[in-house]
């Protein structure tokens, strides 16, 4: 399996649990982009959606490029009540844009799968003179004292993934490939949840999916039993980080 579409498997689930962004972030690069329903936009690797409707909401030209054909079936079932929705099932490295080019392309904890040499210059290509790039994610939600100690006697027992998580991104690198007023904002939230939920969000991580038995079993019990034991309640602190950058 293509280990970028590991999350494919799950739209559903993926759906459900991962998190959405918050309004100040979009409000943010809505305002940076300055969006209107003359602006062409591309958002890479659109997943099941969470980044994606306050953009549409703008009026503007949206296109998505997607590699999973479930997460493609998915988000077509999702949004194709908005007559601005287009989405292509492509693979962002190799697919081919033609003469098109766009005002904002943008990114939601997708463009760390996707290698520096490659990402970038083509980002940068596709983008008119004067185009916004915009690259966004969250942090995994940190925990409080002391689940977070206890969660991590779990790990340091259980954890042995097959397939570690490797992605790295340079996020600052973009300015390597033309890029120009780099900026980095971020913002804070929170989720609350209990021990089915955590784990049905902890199911949504790439190399906890991967894990193989009895690893796995070990690993999502050990985490449940420590939520059980702290009354059935985990608080998730999350950071959500915003990177912003023009084409000259």
């Amino acid at each position: 399996m293509d280990f970028r579409k590991i999350f494919n498997t799950i739209p559903e689930k993926f759906d459900k649990y991962r998190p959405r962004y918050c309004d100040e972030l979009f409000a943010d690069l809505i305002e940076y982009a300055k969006l209107t329903p003359d602006k062409r936009v591309l958002e890479v690797g659109p997943g099941t959606g969470q980044a994606t409707e306050p953009i549409l909401k703008t009026g503007c030209s949206y296109l998505a490029i997607e590699l999973g054909e479930n997460f493609t079936e998915f988000m077509t079932n999702k949004f194709s009540t908005y007559d601005n929705f287009q989405i292509v099932n492509a693979d962002f490295e190799t697919h081919d844009f033609g003469n098109e080019k766009f005002d904002l392309v943008y990114s939601a904890a997708t463009f760390q799968w996707i290698p520096e040499k490659i990402g970038y210059p083509k980002a940068f290509n596709l983008l008119k003179s004067g185009g916004v790039f915009a690259m966004f994610f969250g942090n995994s939600g940190a925990l409080d004292e002391p689940l977070h100690s206890q969660c991590q006697e779990v790990y340091k027992k259980h954890f042995f993934p097959e397939i570690p998580y490797t992605c790295k991104l340079d996020y600052e690198a973009c300015c390597k490939y033309g890029f120009i007023d780099l900026e980095r904002r971020e913002y804070k939230s929170f989720r609350e949840m209990n021990a089915d939920d955590f784990m049905a969000f902890k199911g949504t991580h790439s190399d906890h999916l991967t894990l193989q038995e009895p690893h796995k079993t070990n690993v999502f019990e050990g985490l449940r039993q420590v939520v059980l034991n702290n009354g059935n309640y985990v608080k998730l602190n999350d950071v959500y980080t915003l990177y912003l950058a023009r084409k000259p």
